[in-house]
């Protein structure tokens, strides 16, 4: 065990594989990390997972069992400087044939010159890098850098691995009395701790520290968990990842599914006004036609969220996202502009047709600007067969409606004004 003062997650930090919780899809018999460590041939590396999953520790395991110096970087604190000294002595060790593992947590917050600083000895083997992040490298760490590393996904520690964590801390965490708590009452702190070990380890030491010559009751745990911390990074990749839930929900027409993935957005910090912005695009891009009073009531939610914000707009958002998840559902507004967004990129010096250009001068009008312009307003219909297209695209179409809530009617219209101008083409 380690320095008696120190927090319990750092007494109880596992020095072994065999101490080590969780991974076992990279650290179970015959998995493929587990055998690089057994074998000494640890390649760089970005191990990715959330926190309190064993980034950290697992790291000093590695270094340990493969009798690897170990050096531990910190992002705020370490600049291009001490990086090339700790690359230099790592060159020193190297000749007498010890390898050195460079640990840096929180990789995302290195700076591009501090990751760049890495390369040239991750490349010549002068060091095994080994960066832990929250965040996904692909967007955070330099792609040049990521190269040239092996990328191992941690998952959040299950209920059960949690427990088992929580089993041994309780055995011999604590001075004596030792800690006695109900297994219930243990995977209720494991079940709040939601993957992590941390949150788990912390926990539980409030709750022995509060307790009764260590006895561990039910109310002393519920006042110890009675609210969850949300995991949410309004920057990082759970913020896409929740705004994606949402929107595939009410893609899908599930409602309770779309007021979870909202209620976890709002209740995480996001700003209400984004969430809305979304809503508004999806009103357009998911509904469209077939329910067009869908985009009025997201943008009413939406103005909603700026005049009175949170947690009053909670309701607002409600009601936007369950209209939207109940609406009928049509993408062709969204596949139309799609398809005419490649024609006009590839047509972009099509020049627009004389008879619907504006002849604001003589000798515009000189050169048939507007000749032969059809007044639709001028017509019984309030229709003409005059072409609007490039003559490039000339018969191009771009929208065609479902057959869905009040995009039938549309598509009714459309259908009636084809047929009229084909009937008077001239």
């Amino acid at each position: 065990m380690n320095d008696p003062g120190a927090p319990l997650a750092s007494r109880l930090r596992p020095e072994t594989l065999e101490e080590y919780v969780g991974q076992r899809h990279l650290l179970g018999e015959g998995k493929v990390l587990r055998r690089l460590i057994e074998r000494d041939k640890i390649c760089s590396m970005i191990l990715w997972g959330p926190p309190g999953v064993g980034k950290t520790t697992l790291a000093r395991v590695i270094a340990r069992q493969t009798l690897s110096g170990f050096v531990n970087f910190s992002a705020t604190a370490s600049g291009i400087k001490e990086i090339k000294d700790v690359m230099a002595s790592a060159e020193r060790r190297r000749v007498f044939g010890e390898s050195t593992i460079v640990f840096v947590d929180e990789i995302h917050r290195f700076n591009k010159s501090q990751q760049d600083a890495f390369l040239p000895y991750v490349e010549n083997g002068g060091i095994i890098l080994i960066g832990a992040t929250t965040e996904n490298p692909s967007f955070e760490v330099n792609s040049a850098l990521l190269s040239r590393c092996k990328v191992f996904v941690l998952q959040p520690l299950a209920e059960e691995e949690l427990a088992a964590v929580g089993r041994r801390a309780l055995a011999s965490g604590f001075d004596a009395p030792q800690p006695e708590m109900p297994e219930d009452l243990l995977k209720i702190v494991a079940r709040f701790a939601n993957g992590d070990a941390r949150i788990l380890l912390n926990t539980l030491e409030m709750i022995v520290v509060n307790s009764e010559n260590g006895r561990i009751t039910e109310e002393l745990v519920s006042q110890c968990v009675n609210r969850k911390l949300l995991l949410y990074d309004k920057r990082g990749e759970e913020h896409y990842n929740l705004i994606s839930a949402l929107h595939k929900s009410m893609r899908n027409s599930d409602v309770n599914a779309a007021i979870y993935w909202l209620a976890r957005m709002l209740e995480g910090g996001e700003d209400p006004l984004y969430v809305a912005r979304r809503i508004v695009r999806f009103a357009s891009e998911d509904i469209g036609m077939a329910d067009s009073k869908a985009l009025e009531i997201s943008v009413a939610a939406y103005q909603a969220c700026h005049f009175i914000g949170m947690p009053e707009c909670g309701v607002h958002l409600t009601h936007a996202v369950v209209y939207c998840a109940l609406a009928p559902k049509s993408n062709r507004l969204y596949e139309a502009y799609k398809a005419a967004k490649a024609d006009a990129l590839e047509t972009l010096a099509e020049p627009v047709p004389l008879v619907i250009r504006n002849a604001v001068t003589s000798l515009m009008k000189n050169l048939r600007y507007g000749a032969g312009y059809q007044y639709a307003h001028d017509t019984e219909e309030k229709l003409t067969n005059m072409r609007c297209l490039p003559d490039a695209l000339a018969g191009r179409e771009y929208y065609h409606p479902a057959e869905q809530g009040l995009e039938v009617r549309v598509k009714e219209r459309m259908d009636k004004i084809k047929a009229w101008q084909a009937e008077h083409q001239s």
